[in-house]
């Protein structure tokens, strides 16, 4: 069921009163419970024009960003555009299924529109944008599928987030079908919400198998690292702390958030997933480094 909403007081807080983050911080423990790859951005906790009212649904949209890359729309969704202040959503979708994390307050998605009798979007949706040129037609040198791992993720990441606010899949809507006048918008393209809503709430449900999760070695043997994990060898961590070389990092053997926090720069410098997670792919860039 929803959590507790926290009112927070606009406009901003004094300067005797400390920040205090937004009401859904508990996005990345949903997503990583439902087995999701989850980056989260600096600064997220903060980050939003200002606080969410009841959360009643999720919006689905695509970036129209590049057609190479797997989250390149991200520096725009958390700082906006010109005319449209950032976030620009509350989630960003990368290619490979990873969710970013950018707001925990309320994002600039939705516009005017309309569903299910819910008219203020940007209040009680919370907005995925999916990484996507958003061409849809084949034969466009801009044509962009969905990759499969992609909508997959999409379906298992709104499907958590609905079960865990007590809402069932027909609060799950696109953009293209929120807006108003209609027709004004496409996204996210070439999906039929009608079977999309279908899949999500055969996921919750429980009749959808769940995927596999990340391997927990790789070819050489070595056990996938994560951070305060009980189970990972601190000379493995070690070996870790020294491969990755940042000024600062102590090669102590604890996976700590200072080790996390290295580890996923060195992912973003050799376009990996920045999950913070040493797993099979990490451990193959270590090894060349």
């Amino acid at each position: 069921m929803q959590t507790k909403r926290r009112t927070k007081i606009y406009p901003l807080l004094s300067e005797e009163e400390p920040e205090m983050p937004f009401q859904l911080t508990w996005l990345p423990t949903v997503l990583k419970n439902a087995g999701l790859k989850v980056s989260e951005q600096p600064g997220w906790p903060n980050h939003g024009t200002r606080e969410m009212r009841t959360i009643e649904g999720v919006m689905c949209h695509h970036t129209v960003g590049p057609k190479t890359g797997n989250m390149p729309s991200l520096k725009v969704l958390t700082n906006g555009r010109p005319g449209l202040a950032g976030p620009l959503a509350q989630l960003g979708l990368g290619r490979d299924g990873t969710f970013y994390v950018i707001a925990a307050g309320r994002s600039n998605h939705a516009g005017n529109g309309e569903w299910r009798g819910v008219t203020n979007g940007n209040d009680h949706f919370i907005g995925i944008e999916a990484e996507n040129t958003g061409i849809g037609k084949p034969g466009d040198p801009m044509h962009d599928p969905w990759p499969a791992v992609q909508l997959d993720a999409y379906r298992r990441g709104i499907a958590a987030i609905l079960k865990h606010i007590g809402q069932k899949a027909e609060m799950c809507c696109a953009h293209k079908e929120y807006c108003r006048p209609e027709g004004r918008k496409i996204d996210p393209h070439s999906i039929d919400m009608d079977e999309f809503r279908k899949e999500i709430a055969a996921i919750m449900d429980g009749t959808t198998p769940v995927p596999a999760p990340i391997p927990n070695k790789d070819p050489a043997g070595r056990p996938t690292l994560r951070r305060s994990a009980a189970a990972n060898p601190i000379f493995l961590v070690q070996e870790l702390q020294k491969k990755l070389g940042f000024v600062g990092l102590q090669v102590d053997g604890d996976f700590g958030p200072l080790t996390e926090a290295a580890v996923r720069r060195f992912q973003r410098q050799h376009e990996l997933v920045p999950d913070g997670i040493v797993g099979p792919k990490t451990w193959e860039v270590l090894s060349r480094a």
